[in-house]
Parts: C-alpha cells; sequence; structure tokens
C-alpha cells in the first residue's frame, strides 16, 4: 500500500482507506448505501460486462485452476537460488531490520483501546498496535527467509500465536457490520473487513514460504493458522453474500474493499483451502464478486476515490488477475482488455510533479504510489510509460537494488519487490508528464502548458456528482498548479475519526463545497445526493488551450435558487488560466462568493488582483490573479492546520480567498484569471 494510503495516523503514518462504520448498525447502512456509489454516470455505465466469470464457468475453472500443491507463485525457503539472487545490500538491510524484533514482546490490544472508537471516535491508537503486530511479524519473515538460518523462527511463532489468539482481526471502526454493531468484537460472529483478509493472508504467505521449518518449532503451529483463518476468512467469506463489498445484495455498489479484501481472501484460499472442490468454488466466487466491482467501473478506468485509493483500487485489482492468471496457467487473461489497461493508466494519468497528484474526493493531495506493482502492472499490460513510471518512482522512493528497508503493508506486495529488484532498478525511468487527459465517464481533465515538462501552469478539474465514493461536495472543482508546486488546491481529508463516514460526514469542513474552488449560491453550498450533479459537460483541447465546461446549477439545493451556472475554466498554455462563470438565478437573496483555497501567502490589498507568494522561509513563486474590483470585494482567511494528515500535505496553514460578488442582477457573466505575476 502506498504512503497516501496509510496517511492518517499522526503516530505511524499508516491508514487511509475504506469506508468506515460507526456508532450505530443505522450508521453502518448510511454509509453502505450513500458513500460507495462510484462516479460515472449510471447512463455510461455497462450494468454485465462480468468480464471475469462471462468466459468461464465454475465447470470451465475445474479444468485450468491448479492444485494447491501444483500452485508456486514465488519461491520458497528452500530455494535458496532464487533468494540469495536478491542483491546482498537489500537482504542484508531486511536481516538487520528484523534483528531488532528478537526476543521483543508482542504489544498487548487491550480492550479498552479497542472501545476508544466506540466511546471517542478515535481510531488511531489501537490500529497503531494492531498494524505493529503485522509489520513485526512480516518483517521476521521476510529476513528468516533471506537469511535461512533459523534465528527468527521462535520470534515468528510467538507473533503467529499473539496474532492467532486475538479475538478480532480487523479494527474498531469496522465493527459495523456484525450484528450487534461497534463496540467489542463478537467472536461467535466472524466478519471480514480490510485488514481481517489482510492478516488472513499475512498468515498464509508465512505458511507458504517456511513450510516445515514451522514445524520444526512446532506441528500446532501450521494447524493452528488453519483454523483461525478458516474460521475467520474462509468459512465466513464462503457462506455468506451480505458482507457489502462483495456486491451481491442487490443495488449495492462496491468500492476499494471489493478487490482489497478478494486480493487476500485470494490468497488466502489458493494457498491454505484443504478441500479442492470448496477452493475452485471459492475461487469462483471471488471472481463473481470482482465482476460486480469491475461492472460498476467507468469505461475510462478512473477511480473515483481519487489516486491514493488506487493503490487498493486498481493496484489490488491487478493482484487479483496476477494471482488468478498464475493459478491457472494462464487461462485467466485480462491484461488486453481496454479496461483493464485504462484502470492501470489511471494512476500517471492523474500524476502532475513530485508526489503530487489530481486528488479530488477524500484522497491526499500528496501520494507515494508503489513502484513495484505499478512497474509490474505495466508489465503485464505492456505499457512503457506504465512501467518506465515504476521505475521512476523506484528511483524516487530509493527503491530497487540499493533500497533498504521500508514499511511492510503486505508480505504479498514486499515479495515480487525483492526478487525483482535487479530489474526495477535497471528499467528505464519515465515520469508522465502528459499534457492533456481526459476522463469522460468519470468527467475529470487536467492539462498542462508543455507536454514532458512541469514548467508552466497544470489545470485539472472535475464534473460528476455528489455521492461517489468518498465523496466531497466538489462537482465543478478545480485545481491549479505552477512549475509543478501546487497554487490553487483540493484541499482533501484530515485523520479519519467516527464521524468521517457518517450522517455527520459533510459537516467536516473540508468536505464542503465552500472550502473548494466553487462559489456559494444565495448563501447556500452544494449538497451531497447523486441527485447533486454536473450538466451539459464538454471539454476540448488543442495545442493552443484546453477547456472543461459544464453547468453546476443542479448540485444546489432548489433553496440556492439557480437557474444555470456555467463555469468554464480553460488553460491558455503559454498565457494563464481563465476561469469563466456565466449564471441565471430565479431570485437574489445575497452576494454570492467564490472561495479558492491555496497553500501560498495572499495579498489581496490591491484591487483588483490578488498577488500569491511563497513564505518567506521558500520564496520563488509568484503568481497573480486578476478579477473585475468593481464586481467583487476580495478577502482572505488564514485557516490554522492543526491535523497531521493535512499538515504533512499543506503545512501549518491554508488561506482561503472569497471573492464576494457585489452585483445583484438576476444574470451575469465575470472571469477571474490566475497567471505568473509580472
Amino acid at each position: 500500500m502506498n504512503a497516501g494510503m496509510r496517511s492518517f495516523l499522526p503516530e505511524c503514518a499508516r491508514f487511509q482507506n475504506g469506508v468506515c462504520s460507526t456508532m450505530t448498525r443505522a450508521t453502518f447502512l448510511f454509509v453502505a448505501s450513500a458513500m460507495i456509489c462510484l462516479a460515472a454516470s449510471s447512463a455510461m455505465l455497462p450494468k454485465e460486462r462480468n468480464l471475469l466469470t462471462g468466459r468461464f464457468t465454475e465447470e470451465d475453472l475445474s479444468g485450468v485452476l491448479l492444485p494447491r500443491g501444483a500452485w508456486r507463485p514465488y519461491p520458497e525457503i528452500g530455494d535458496r537460488e532464487a533468494w540469495n539472487a536478491v542483491p546482498e545490500k537489500l537482504r542484508s538491510a531486511w536481516v538487520e531490520n528484523a534483528g531488532r524484533f528478537l526476543k521483543a514482546s508482542w504489544p498487548p490490544l487491550p480492550a479498552t483501546v479497542f472501545l476508544e472508537y466506540a466511546r471517542e471516535g478515535n481510531r488511531s491508537r489501537f490500529e497503531r498496535l494492531s498494524f505493529e503486530r503485522r509489520e513485526r511479524l512480516a518483517s521476521l519473515v521476510v529476513a528468516e527467509v533471506l537469511e535461512n538460518k533459523g534465528r527468527f523462527l521462535d520470534d515468528i511463532a510467538n507473533g503467529l500465536w499473539a496474532i492467532c489468539e486475538e479475538s478480532y482481526w480487523g479494527v474498531p471502526a469496522h465493527l459495523g457490520m456484525q450484528r450487534k454493531g461497534t463496540g467489542l468484537p463478537d467472536v461467535a460472529e466472524p466478519t471480514v473487513d480490510l485488514f481481517s483478509a489482510e492478516t488472513g493472508s499475512l498468515l498464509a504467505w508465512t505458511v507458504y514460504l517456511l513450510g516445515d521449518r514451522l514445524d520444526k518449532v512446532s506441528p500446532l503451529l501450521t494447524e493452528r493458522v488453519y483454523l483461525e483463518v478458516d474460521r475467520r476468512i474462509l468459512t465466513p467469506n464462503f457462506q455468506r453474500n451480505d458482507f457489502w463489498w462483495m456486491g451481491f445484495e442487490p443495488g449495492r455498489e462496491v468500492n476499494n474493499w471489493n478487490p482489497w479484501i478478494n486480493s487476500n481472501w485470494l490468497t488466502a484460499v489458493l494457498i491454505l483451502e484443504r478441500d479442492d472442490a470448496k477452493r475452485r468454488r471459492a475461487v469462483y466466487k471471488i471472481m463473481r464478486s470482482l465482476d460486480n466491482f469491475l461492472n460498476s467501473y467507468p469505461e475510462d478506468g478512473g477511480c473515483d476515490e481519487g489516486p491514493g485509493y488506487w493503490g487498493r483500487a486498481g493496484a489490488s485489482l491487478f493482484e487479483c488477475l496476477e494471482l488468478l492468471h498464475g493459478a491457472t496457467r494462464g487461462a485467466v487473461n485480462h491484461y488486453g482488455s481496454p479496461l483493464i489497461r485504462g484502470i492501470g493508466q489511471y494512476i500517471y494519468r492523474v500524476y502532475i510533479k513530485d508526489d503530487y497528484y489530481v486528488n479530488f474526493a477524500d484522497a491526499s493531495g500528496k501520494d507515494a504510489s508503489e513502484p513495484g506493482v505499478v512497474y509490474r502492472y505495466g508489465k503485464s499490460i505492456s505499457d512503457p510509460v506504465m512501467t518506465g513510471f515504476g521505475s521512476f518512482l523506484a528511483r524516487r522512493q530509493e527503491h530497487g537494488e540499493e533500497a533498504g528497508v521500508r514499511r511492510i503493508d503486505s508480505l504479498g506486495r514486499l515479495l515480487p519487490d525483492l526478487l525483482l529488484a535487479k530489474e526495477l532498478s535497471a528499467a528505464t525511468p519515465v515520469e508522465p508528464l502528459l499534457r492533456d487527459f481526459w476522463l469522460p465517464n468519470l468527467q475529470v481533465m487536467g492539462a498542462r502548458s508543455y507536454a514532458d515538462s512541469s514548467k508552466g501552469l497544470y489545470i485539472a478539474a472535475k464534473g460528476g456528482h455528489n455521492a461517489e465514493s468518498h465523496n466531497h461536495n466538489d462537482v465543478g472543482n478545480f485545481i491549479v498548479y505552477a512549475d509543478g508546486r501546487p497554487v490553487l488546491i483540493d484541499v482533501g481529508v484530515g485523520t479519519y475519526t467516527a464521524k468521517t463516514f457518517s450522517p455527520q460526514r459533510y459537516e467536516i469542513w473540508t468536505m464542503q463545497s465552500a472550502y473548494h474552488n466553487l462559489p456559494s449560491i444565495n448563501g447556500y453550498q452544494q449538497k451531497e445526493g447523486r441527485q447533486f450533479h454536473a450538466e451539459n459537460v464538454v471539454y476540448k483541447t488543442d495545442d493552443e488551450a484546453a477547456t472543461f465546461s459544464l453547468d453546476i446549477a443542479r448540485a444546489y439545493p432548489a433553496e440556492a435558487r439557480v437557474n444555470s451556472w456555467v463555469r468554464t475554466m480553460s488553460l491558455l498554455r503559454r498565457r494563464g488560466v481563465e476561469l469563466t462563470e456565466s449564471y441565471s438565478l430565479g431570485a437574489f437573496v445575497r452576494p454570492f462568493t467564490l472561495s479558492l483555497m491555496t497553500p501560498l501567502r495572499v495579498d489581496a490589498a490591491a484591487p483588483g488582483e490578488i498577488r500569491l507568494t511563497d513564505s518567506e522561509e521558500k520564496p520563488g513563486l509568484s503568481i497573480a490573479i486578476s478579477f473585475d474590483g468593481a464586481r467583487f470585494k476580495a478577502l482572505a482567511e488564514e485557516i490554522p492546520v492543526t491535523d497531521a494528515q493535512l499538515s504533512a500535505v499543506w503545512g501549518s496553514r491554508l488561506a482561503r480567498i472569497q471573492l464576494t460578488s457585489l452585483n445583484t442582477s438576476l444574470q451575469d457573466k465575470y472571469k477571474i484569471v490566475v497567471r505568473y505575476a509580472d
């Protein structure tokens, strides 16, 4: 998982994903029904692609699925040629890292810490303790595989035993799936969330890699793993169809939870399920569930959850496809599908510069996509830009042959990274500075002044609707960067709490349209819901300009009394960014206010022009925003940033510029221009 996906915990920068339940089962149902709709217009979405099961019946699968003992995706510990080929510096770093865990105690998971979520809405402290256990076990397993001396086996046994003794492998925020609701886990009803599935996969890979080495400690270790993974993951998933992330309930759309959990469930099934018939049926059920995910995905491959979630949406889908491809001798192969290609290519299409990505919805403004999975996805779809991007990311993040240790979020992802370290280091890097991209189903565009260069201005904008997965009320929002640096931004989301995925979600300021680059009309902001959407979306591009136009009137409630509000955003490649708005109101109640969010310093003293500059500690960037001073009054509000997630991206403060209209007309048109200051 990438850094952005795990960046919401101030203590360990670990967690950022998933639709989470809150205090009551009613709230969980609100989340499931209101928060996980995908972005594209339903009219644009094919309802029954069935990409996986449309070509294969369960009976067909029986003829190609490798038996459990014959499926060998990676070398086991006894295959020393493969593991000894891992670069020496890399092997030494991982072994040395795990040395600090030898004979160390395993952190307890008290009931009172688990209850902090129900009592206070805090999810961070328990997650930190739980994730620490899993990362430690994975580190010990990797070190033992690389060193092969038996030094780490007792500590691995302690870790396996400690995790098997836990009452629940998931996190408190996800207990809404159990019938007794949030609080403590009901051990009589195992439910499968993101992290219980990840835990099952971690234990499965441990058994796969170490095999009879664990039996030398005690034959009961492996048997305990079989028992716990079966009762917590394999059996519940096999018997139940009502876990929302599976997508089997009528009218229920899914998000990144689907491929994320399915990739881990599939791993556990392939490695641990001993009954051949049940193993085949489980694999086919996973394929059916993945089809539910793909059936609701936009044709353009765009991820409405944003690039920070691609690592557990598109990338986890890729892991599922890789597992299926390998376990069926290549019979399940969909890498030629335009949809599968588009889902992969999304991650480099929305790349801006350095760690900045187009970050609508809950995605962070900064992301660190995982180089290995980007590279491997690119190889599978034969896309040299994507493989080059993976190599570029590896150099930027210091992965590859000369890399040291890093946080282990998924042992299944780390294994191919270690085995392909030399190849990744030798690949030719490509920084994908695309001049233009357009995702027509997602209704997201991006454009820069010059192809293959971060110099000049960059704009991205969106249409869509306000029931997207991890939705913000942001139809018509846009962002502007200059020389690869943020000028007008989408703030993103702060550290997750119980409120984030509750009926009170839109009380959080980062979710509100007034804190996006959008107007508040007659005193009203945009509203959440599928009915609040863009209309008449038009996009065009040529060598001189890229233009995006849409009517955002339907994104506002009827009380706003807005008949039409057409905003046109244009990147004039050699001159600047123009925002033109033409509106018609049914009544004038109060002046509208255009909000503009920026991390830069704001000088609004001069009439008709706002100057944006870097701080004194980091001078250099100077941007002017020009407008009709007779039409607008400009004010700037400083917003202290105390949330650890947001401050890691934007620093200790942001500013909201508010241009308040001085015009009382029911119809008007105005323009603002963003350019480099003279």
